[in-house]
């Protein structure tokens, strides 16, 4: 049988995803990696430089789906935060993989973060030119819709990223039951949002 080369960047990938997302870049190591992946830690190297650089593709790897998951239109800002809190709760490695990065990087520079800084800008674009914050004038147009986005991503994020807290603050026994409510009350938060962008007055920018 020929050697899948592909295939086996795809198995070192995904048991990459698990054990960063268990152990953090520092506490990782390349030979569970390897093991997990049934491949040995040359091709690890070969296909991606190193533990971190593999570290650093793993993490864009999952921001790559998320800001490739459903298509925003202002009139439909309901369905897509619920699909993107949806996601999150389907995939939570991504939460604890930007943790890690955040505490491992401590503000430094990410790996390609160039490369990330332009799809969110793409992103941000494609929202204004959908029709999000028509009524604020550029640059604070775009800048509000920034604003809107990262305040989207936190109100989303932080429920996966503390569920003690959410389940406690809630008071709720049943995670999923407090998971529903926080569900609703960001869809809720996101359509205010969006409200306050649309009646903003021309002549000021949108408050963070």
């Amino acid at each position: 049988m020929s050697y899948d080369a592909e295939a086996t960047r795809r198995r070192i990938l995904e048991a990459a995803i698990a054990e960063f997302a268990a152990h953090g870049l520092a506490g990782a190591r390349v030979e569970r990696i390897a093991s997990a992946a049934r491949a040995n830690k040359q091709a690890i190297y070969l296909y991606f430089g190193g533990k971190e650089q593999l570290f650093g593709t793993v993490v864009q790897a999952k921001v790559d789906e998320i800001c490739h998951t459903g298509a925003f239109t202002p009139d439909f800002v309901a369905e897509t935060v619920g699909q993107l809190f949806d996601w999150y709760q389907e995939n939570p490695d991504l939460v604890r993989l930007v943790l890690w990065e955040a505490l491992e990087t401590r503000g430094s520079t990410v790996h390609g973060e160039e490369e990330r800084r332009a799809m969110y800008r793409a992103k941000v674009r494609s929202y204004v030119e959908a029709g999000a914050g028509a009524e604020v004038p550029e640059p604070e147009r775009t800048r509000a819709v920034q604003d809107w986005v990262f305040t989207i991503l936190g109100l989303v994020a932080w429920n996966f990223a503390v569920p003690q807290l959410c389940r406690l603050v809630l008071d709720e026994d049943d995670e999923a039951a407090a998971l529903a409510r926080r569900r609703e009350a960001v869809v809720a938060a996101a359509l205010a949002l969006v409200a306050d962008t649309r009646q903003a007055p021309a002549s000021a920018p949108l408050p963070p």
